[in-house]
C-alpha cells in the first residue's frame, strides 16, 4: 500500500509527545510504533537510535519541540 510517509512521520511523532517524560536533561518516550517510522525519525534527526533493547528511545530537543508543535496541531482544541 502507497502512503505519504511524511504524515506518518509527523502523526507518529504527535503520538510519541503523548506518553514523553524527562528523565535528566533528555525526554524519552515509549517506542511501541512501526520500525520504518521510527527509522525515518531517527534519519530526521527528531529520536536518537530506537533500535536496542530498551522500551524506550531519547527524543533531540528538535524532536520533543516538534513534537509538541504537530501534538497541538494535530489534536488540540
Amino acid at each position: 500500500m502507497k502512503y505519504n510517509q511524511d504524515k506518518v512521520d509527523e502523526t507518529t511523532l504527535a503520538l510519541l509527545y503523548l506518553n514523553m517524560w524527562d528523565e535528566g536533561a533528555e525526554a524519552r518516550t515509549w517506542k511501541g510504533f512501526d520500525w520504518d517510522t521510527l527509522d525515518r525519525l531517527h534519519q530526521k534527526g527528531f529520536i536518537h537510535a530506537p533500535k536496542g533493547k530498551a522500551k524506550s528511545i531519547a527524543v533531540t530537543p528538535e524532536g520533543r519541540k516538534m513534537a509538541e508543535e504537530l501534538f497541538h496541531k494535530l489534536f488540540g482544541n
